[in-house]
């Protein structure tokens, strides 16, 4: 598809935050994040806790929720030479390699291994584009075996901290399901069993998908144009049960609500003018302002890195005035910024 350039540069996307700003640490309670609601027509911006969301929908609306369940995609070994080295794990292949990033990326080239204690070798195949590998995992444990026995949670970079016991389950949302993930679908991690249960009393209809996220989603925009920004493709599925979901609230009228820019891009992908349509397959959507959503009503996301594809595709839901002056009050009101900070509702 051809690339529409963008109405503004990667460096319109900065914006200035102190460095404790950015969570390090979940909260005691997911639901007691705190939740800024920016409406799209006024630019109005008010201040919640995400314990109240189900306030905000309505009965008849539909809630996209996506189920990808976090890999413990993380393992950290030794080369041949004795020195340490990292894998992350991001895609098994059907001829069994995998996709993977490594560390240190100038030592490990082709032909090179890492050993994971005495029952796995890691091989490198081939140096991708990207910072990606093709790998080889050889020894006697299956790739699940391999991850719970040396994989750890594969925190993101910013926050400055190894993994925790505490991680493992907080790095995951109430409804993850489907295993494949590098990162979490962090708009998911502030729902809670009780949250869901109040949306469900209002008559809200709770609709899966399944997107498993890649590395690139922290992969900042480096080019001017943001149009000229590759992005790495992601596997989604959509059941039946929810393409039929969302059309009929299209059809009737109510809210389509995506949690998270992964919901959003699967629902977007996944559009063709009428109707939602099921199925699996990959996408590299990147919506980035100018951009006409069609399948999606009301956004929950958190905030995002600067200059990142996921503060972009916020921008052209909400516009892009209305978008960097809600981070700014954000930042001004001491909210908690990325995976383990707060939410924002685009409504």
């Amino acid at each position: 598809m051809e690339r529409v350039p963008s109405r503004y540069l990667a460096s319109d996307f900065e914006f200035e935050f102190p460095d404790e700003a950015v969570a390090q640490q979940p909260l005691p309670n997911r639901a007691d994040s705190r939740l800024l609601i920016l409406r799209r027509n006024s630019g109005n911006i008010e201040h919640r806790t995400f314990r109240g969301i189900a306030d905000l929908l309505k009965p008849g609306d539909v809630l996209v929720i996506n189920v990808s369940r976090v890999m413990p995609a993380r393992l950290k070994g030794v080369r041949s030479n004795g020195r340490e080295a990292e894998i992350l794990l991001v895609h098994e292949d059907s001829d069994g390699t995998w996709l993977a990033m490594a560390h240190p990326g100038g030592k490990l080239k082709a032909g090179r291994t890492v050993r994971f204690g005495d029952d796995v070798v890691a091989e490198i195949l081939e140096v991708l584009g990207g910072g990606l590998r093709r790998i080889r995992m050889t020894g006697s444990l299956q790739p699940h075996e391999i991850m719970e026995r040396y994989g750890s949670v594969p925190l993101p970079p910013y926050i400055r901290r190894e993994p925790n016991s505490t991680d493992k389950e907080r790095y995951q949302t109430v409804f993850a399901q489907a295993t494949g993930s590098v990162a979490a679908p962090t708009a998911g991690l502030h729902f809670t069993k009780q949250t869901l249960s109040d949306l469900r009393t209002k008559r809200v209809e709770i609709a899966e998908i399944v997107l498993h996220v890649g590395p690139g989603t922290f992969k900042p925009v480096a080019v001017d144009d943001p149009a000229d920004h590759v992005m790495h493709a992601e596997w989604y599925s959509i059941s039946p049960e929810t393409a039929a979901s969302v059309t009929r609230a299209r059809e009737r009228g109510g809210r389509v609500w995506a949690v998270g820019s992964t919901s959003t891009r699967v629902l977007e992908t996944a559009w063709d003018g009428e109707k939602l349509c099921g199925g699996s397959g990959w996408t590299d959507l990147f919506i980035y302002p100018p951009y006409s959503f069609k399948a999606v009503d009301a956004m929950l996301t958190n905030f995002h890195l600067p200059r990142s594809t996921l503060l972009m595709l916020v921008a052209a839901f909400a516009g892009y005035d209305h978008t960097m002056r809600a981070y700014q009050q954000a930042v001004a009101s001491r909210y908690r910024l990325y995976s383990y900070g707060d939410a924002m509702a685009i409504v």
